[in-house]
């Protein structure tokens, strides 16, 4: 597993992190983007029909080459922990609105005294050979990102920010989008003032922030949003694209041909 610090610490004045978003749930999408260079790799467990021990492989695929931040499903203590106990370097989860919710987050992902998350016999604790270890290590040991994609969690996000034990937060630009009436409309004002409130809460409380792009045209926008991590691009994208362009081409060459 790869040093978390990176994901959890604010760039200032250095690069932004560069990252991949792995949602074919195969572990080859992590070494790819491993191999292609990247700094970070989110793997979505949200909208994909990955199973925990496809999240393991995955995880092991990184092979501590690329920092894994897994988006969860839900913020279901259950779901928190069997995640955590694969020892991801962080977690994201989406759709929180409220700082009790984050509180709530905080508290299923932390041992006791502090939290309420049992200790198991999994990848994080090297299948109970480092259990010591572990423990001591406590947040030390992976970064909590929240993803703040609708009016209410725009409206809630310097309280958000500002509880003890979140690390990050990911603005989901089209939900976000999409809850403000204004769906995929990237230059429009009300959005861009949403999302630069969000950020400068996160700044303010010395958090990381992070957000997608899957275009040229996005990625050069939110680059300038100076986030201090970006997802590029979606794997799942990438092939449609791939296979569509091949098809469309090799029809092209066939119809000149004729």
């Amino acid at each position: 597993m790869s040093d978390s610090e990176r994901l959890g610490t604010v760039t200032a004045d250095s690069d932004p992190l560069i990252g991949s978003w792995a949602s074919i749930p195969h572990p080859l999408t992590v070494e790819m983007a491993a191999t292609a260079g990247y700094d970070f790799v989110v793997i979505d467990a949200e909208h994909t029909p990955m199973s925990f021990e496809t999240m393991g492989d995955m995880l092991r695929g990184s092979d501590g080459e690329i920092e894994t931040i897994v988006r969860v499903p839900d913020d279901d203590a259950t779901t928190l922990k069997r995640t955590l106990d694969l020892a991801p370097d962080g977690v994201l989860i989406p759709m929180v609105e409220t700082p009790a919710q984050a509180e709530r987050i905080v508290e299923c992902s932390r041992y006791p005294p502090e939290g309420t998350r049992g200790i198991g016999p999994g990848r994080s604790t090297d299948y109970t050979m480092s259990v010591g270890e572990h423990l001591e290590a406590g947040d030390d040991s992976f970064v909590r990102h929240v993803q703040l994609e609708s009016q209410q969690a725009v409206e809630n996000a310097a309280d958000i920010a500002a509880i003890d034990g979140i690390d990050g937060v990911f603005v989901g630009p089209l939900d976000l989008s999409l809850s403000m009436g204004c769906f995929g409309q990237w230059e429009n004002d009300a959005l861009l003032n949403a999302i630069d409130s969000v950020f400068s809460a996160a700044r303010a409380a010395g958090v990381t922030t992070g957000t997608l792009a899957t275009s040229d045209a996005e990625r050069e926008q939110r680059l300038d949003w100076d986030v201090d991590y970006l997802a590029t691009g979606i794997d799942l994208m990438h092939l449609a694209s791939g296979v569509t362009d091949a098809l469309e081409h090799s029809r092209d060459l066939v119809e000149e041909q004729r």
